[in-house]
């Protein structure tokens, strides 16, 4: 760790010790920035020291046993009792747990009028009734408590910020003390995002601990789509044939039927992620205005398409290596021995099924494109690629290119299929193949956005889209700009 690496001198030596960025220690005095003080000795302590130090800030670090915490500290830091940093400083960071706010309750005539940055989070999401930085607030009423910085790790404090990890939220019911944190921030080559009053800390607090709120509804979609395709498919390939004629295919289990799962999986979600879309169409063309909010469930639905269109990329991924395993396994090795035992005994000397090969060929032609234009829409998920392209680039490449992926995804499976949905012993158990049951919502939507490309709809549509109302709707007094929908074709 770099601030490891900057004891090797002892604080009595004389030679000039440099920090991570090539600065050497010395006076502060010129540098026009002001002191910052940090109450606090453990891990995030030390780096946002490296990092203020790395930006020419002047550091005081108070500490219950300043000695011991010393030795983990540049030798330009000031490393003293807590009473001594509050009194060197206006900006204080509180690198300290909410529990311990009440230890320099004996300091709050030296905390009047000083800035309180808050760093601190909870163990779970609304752990208390109040937020930290508003109980602390409520202890220091004389002082200018802010919220902020509690979003950053301290790896990333002391590494540098990432595109990933570059906004820190910032809240606080005094303007003033609210930008000196916002122009710190900035400073410090972070991306600060004003939250407002000091009401706004609670959200602040819960952000850390919230894990992929976002993916809760797709990810949960996908296990119930997974679980009763591979239900389904167990039924029809395992169960049937045992039941029938007691033939264990069970060894299928682990590779094969996870393979048949994966690929319906990844198109019911593709198909879910265009569903949504098609009815917040057909919502907005049966009121005859888009200034009507969607129901709650269809807005959730809207917000998590993005989410569903990278599950379907990873299951049709995952599909792909399944699949380039399949020749590997020694069941497969066997059954070709035996087809090859079996032709030299019925004397066949060439084998070859021109329909077969076609149906395979293309088969996996249109599987390979499919993937490929998944990847396309994955990609074009990613922010740094998302800010290169204009609105029409991004609405053609997620709305246009993605229907036809669904489009192709369909033909691929139609192809695997073939003449198999009209087989009678096809159907075990009176249940249709599992393609057959897969291709259901896909085939759907397609005809969906056939019918919304038709001109008497897709024109009504448009006018809709582009502030037209229905007659009826011109004097609906509950029309406000509150109730606009959201129009996303964001998918990816």
């Amino acid at each position: 760790m770099d601030s490891i690496s900057l004891m090797g001198s002892s604080p009595s030596s004389t030679k000039a010790s440099f920090l991570p960025n090539g600065v050497k220690n010395g006076p502060r005095e010129g540098s026009g920035k002001p002191t910052v003080g940090i109450i606090g000795s453990g891990d995030f302590s030390k780096c946002l020291t490296i990092r203020l130090l790395r930006n020419g800030f002047h550091v005081v670090v108070g500490s219950r046993q300043p000695k011991r915490a010393a030795e983990f500290f540049p030798h330009v830091v000031d490393v003293t009792h807590h009473e001594d940093a509050v009194g060197k400083a206006s900006i204080i960071f509180l690198a300290i747990r909410r529990e311990h706010y009440p230890s320099l309750w004996d300091l709050k005539h030296l905390l009047a009028g000083k800035v309180l940055v808050d760093v601190s989070n909870n163990r779970r999401v609304n752990q208390y009734p109040e937020s930290n930085a508003e109980y602390l607030a409520s202890l220091f009423p004389e002082s200018l408590v802010v919220k902020g910085f509690n979003v950053i790790s301290a790896w990333a404090m002391q590494s540098g910020p990432k595109d990933a990890s570059r906004q820190v939220y910032i809240c606080s019911n005094s303007v003033e003390a609210r930008q000196q944190v916002i122009e710190l921030a900035r400073q410090l080559s972070f991306i600060p995002v004003d939250m407002g009053a000091l009401s706004s800390a609670k959200e602040i607090e819960n952000m850390p601990l919230r894990l992929f709120t976002a993916w809760k509804g797709p990810v949960l979609t996908a296990v119930a789509l997974s679980i009763f395709f591979f239900a389904y498919s167990f039924v029809r390939d395992i169960i049937h044939p045992y039941v029938k004629s007691k033939q264990s295919y069970f060894y299928k289990i682990p590779l094969e039927m996870v393979n048949r799962t994966l690929p319906m999986v990844a198109i019911t979600l593709l198909a879910l992620v265009y569903l949504a879309g098609q009815l917040a169409a057909s919502h907005q063309l049966f009121y005859g205005t888009k200034y009507r909010r969607f129901p709650h469930w269809l807005e959730g639905w809207l917000q998590s398409r993005k989410q569903l269109g990278l599950l379907s990329f990873f299951f049709g991924c995952v599909h792909v290596l399944y699949s380039l395993c399949l020749p590997m396994r020694r069941s497969e090795r066997y059954l070709l021995l035996n087809m090859a035992y079996q032709q030299v005994h019925a004397n066949v000397e060439n084998s070859w099924n021109e329909e077969e090969v076609w149906r395979v060929e293309m088969y996996i032609s249109f599987g390979i494109m499919s993937l490929g234009l998944l990847s396309l829409l994955a990609v074009t998920s990613i922010p740094s690629v998302n800010s290169a392209l204009n609105w029409r680039e991004f609405s053609f490449i997620q709305s246009t290119l993605g229907y036809i992926a669904l489009l192709i995804a369909t033909f691929h499976a139609l192809l695997f299929g073939w003449k198999r949905a009209f087989e009678e012993e096809a159907y075990r158990f009176y249940m249709p193949p599992g393609f057959v049951v897969a291709l259901v919502l896909p085939v759907m939507v397609i005809l969906g956005k056939a019918l919304l490309l038709l001109p008497c709809v897709g024109s009504k549509l448009k006018r809709i889209r582009r502030g037209w109302e229905a007659s009826q709707y011109h004097t609906d007094p509950e029309r406000s700009a509150a109730h606009v929908s959201p129009e996303r074709v964001t998918i990816m």
